[in-house]
């Protein structure tokens, strides 16, 4: 049996717990947690593990009581890097949720804390492991493109109201969505193209979609003009156009925060240059819906052109000098497009001592660093240089 303590058991890591890691190991047992919410959590426990679970107040007495194997961190994004330096403290594997950090001085103090730790952790990147991704690396390293000079990236999210009717509205937890979202997609494009991200200039919108001037506290069911609101439930089930189906926040309200505030963007987009010469531009839509979901990038080089879309499951290279194209497609229904089960092997494996992290706190940090920049970058309107890990 693998005893597994979990800091913040809310629905993500739940969902690792229950769907992944019991994919690969059954014998996986949750046997203590830190959240306040403790009826809340108890809810998202499997049957199997809530005879033997115990709650603690904090990290030291979970680890004392719970004779653990492995730690899990799931908590809201503000907290992953405080209890992930600390449980740099214990010889422990970790399972860390992403963004890592939300600001540079947790990125900072989180990267201290690993450089002479033990602790082997898996950071949730799922994306950089999926098998289509993993496949375009292999070809760019067999060249198929020959140099990869340019990448161009794109991500339009069909359930983007989810960063306004849900708790990750909450500026102060996110930080926007370079870091609640571009984090995992920055991390792929590196590992792409086998380079640091180095430089960048963004810009973003915000306000001009979500957000708005309805009330605090508004809810669907109290609201008057529910009934012509496209986010409203009945709306959204008739359009067809995802999201809640329930009563959920005013996607509109006061609540989702302001450009002066605070406040996620309705999209952004950035223009990258990596270490090793090449550059690209990356983007991010969340007021898509339905068919219009894609996310994916291309890459291209003198000799040809290798891109996917992880919506679609498929990967397509293009000979630029000979007159043959191929397409690969890719499994269905794989949760975070095959990534997840990916990590939850690996997880499993650095457990069993057979196995090392992919997705390392470094790699988790450099990506913070780097939507650091961009983010900075939209609100000052100025390239900005990325800080590299190992920089002093």
């Amino acid at each position: 049996m693998i005893r597994l303590g979990v800091v913040g058991h809310g629905q993500r890591i739940a969902s690792v717990i229950n769907i992944c890691l019991r994919a690969v190991e059954p014998d996986v047992r949750v046997v203590a947690i830190v959240d306040p919410d403790e009826a809340g959590a108890r809810s998202r426990l499997d049957e199997r593990d809530r005879k033997e679970v115990v709650f603690c107040k904090n990290l030291p007495e979970m680890v004392r009581r719970g004779k653990l194997d492995a730690l899990a961190i799931g908590t809201r994004c503000n907290l992953h890097a405080p209890y992930a330096i600390e449980a740099a403290k214990y010889d422990l594997p970790l399972y860390l949720e992403k963004p890592v950090a939300i600001n540079m001085k947790q990125a900072i103090a989180l990267e201290r804390a690993f450089e002479k730790s033990k602790c082997q952790a898996v950071v949730s990147f799922p994306l950089r492991v999926s098998p289509l991704c993993m496949r375009m690396r292999r070809h760019i390293e067999e060249g198929a493109v020959g140099r990869a000079d340019h990448v161009m990236a794109f991500n339009y999210v069909p359930y983007g109201t989810a960063y306004w009717d849900m708790g990750y509205r909450n500026f102060e937890i996110t930080q926007g969505l370079f870091l609640q979202k571009a984090t995992h997609d920055l991390d792929y494009l590196a590992y792409l193209m086998g380079s640091p991200i180095v430089r960048v200039a963004a810009m973003a919108t915000w306000g001009k979609v979500f957000g708005g001037r309805e009330r605090a506290g508004l809810t669907c069911a109290e609201c008057r003009k529910a009934e012509r609101c496209l986010e409203s439930p009945a709306n959204r089930k008739r359009n067809g156009s995802g999201g809640l189906l329930t009563d959920h926040p005013c996607t509109f309200g006061v609540e989702c925060g302001s450009p002066e505030t605070g406040t996620n963007e309705d999209s952004s987009s950035a223009l990258i240059e990596f270490a090793g010469g090449a550059h690209g531009v990356y983007t991010q839509v969340f007021f898509s819906r339905r068919d219009a979901a894609a996310r994916g990038a291309v890459v291209s080089g003198y000799h040809g052109t290798v891109s996917f879309d992880w919506y679609k499951n498929e990967m397509k290279y293009v000979r630029h000098h000979e007159p043959f194209t191929d397409t690969i497609k890719a499994g269905e229904g794989l949760s975070h497009f095959g990534g997840d089960a990916e990590l939850a092997h690996d997880f499993i494996g650095i457990i069993r001592g057979k196995a090392k992290s992919r997705t390392t706190v470094a790699m988790g940090v450099q990506s913070v660093y780097t939507c650091l920049a961009a983010k900075e970058s939209a609100e000052t309107g100025k390239f900005v240089k990325v800080r590299l890990v190992g920089q002093k």
